[in-house]
């Protein structure tokens, strides 16, 4: 069997796009992590997945308040996604946000785009639960989305830009 060194180096290969999932605690103070680990489910109805492990800190809150804010990253935001990503308790200190559905932080300057979610279900998978959510809000701004690999962010350069820069 894959033990979980193994597993995140082989994840590790593939580029993925990076989020900060948001929301509020019962003390309605904002809390928050870093995310790679989340999908479109459907269309119609509007459902993404966020998968959060059992340990985290942020899922009580978000299992409580059944609300969360899946902000995509950008270019930009890789500082704070690097805080998220941590364990301080002042994640939110120097980042710009302003109040979505439900007062869920939505993060205005790290993010090409965000989705404001109410729960519908959540799934027990191994050590994480996968929390289905129903987009009741979204904006999308300008900007280029991050992508992580291998330890490092960087973005995506569609084939056609690249085949025009290189002319």
């Amino acid at each position: 069997m894959l033990n979980a060194d193994a597993f995140r180096q082989v994840f590790g290969t593939f580029p993925t796009p990076v989020a900060i999932v948001t929301t509020l605690g019962e003390d309605g103070e904002p809390s928050g992590f870093t995310c790679n680990a989340f999908s479109a489910v459907s269309a119609a109805p509007p459902l993404l997945l966020v998968c959060v492990g059992k340990g985290s800190r942020t899922l009580p809150a978000m299992l409580s308040s059944g609300v969360f804010a899946l902000n995509f990253l950008a270019r930009q935001g890789q500082a704070t996604a690097r805080t998220f990503a941590g364990k301080s308790e002042d994640k939110f200190e120097g980042v710009a946000w302003r109040a979505g559905l439900a007062g869920v932080p939505v993060l205005t300057e790290a993010a090409v785009a965000y989705a404001g979610c109410r729960l519908v279900q959540t799934v027990e998978a191994g050590d994480h639960l996968l929390l289905i959510g129903r987009i009741e809000e979204s904006e999308t701004y300008p900007g280029t989305a991050a992508l992580y690999q291998r330890g490092e962010f960087g973005t995506w350069e569609p084939e056609s830009r690249l085949a025009l820069q290189t002319l």
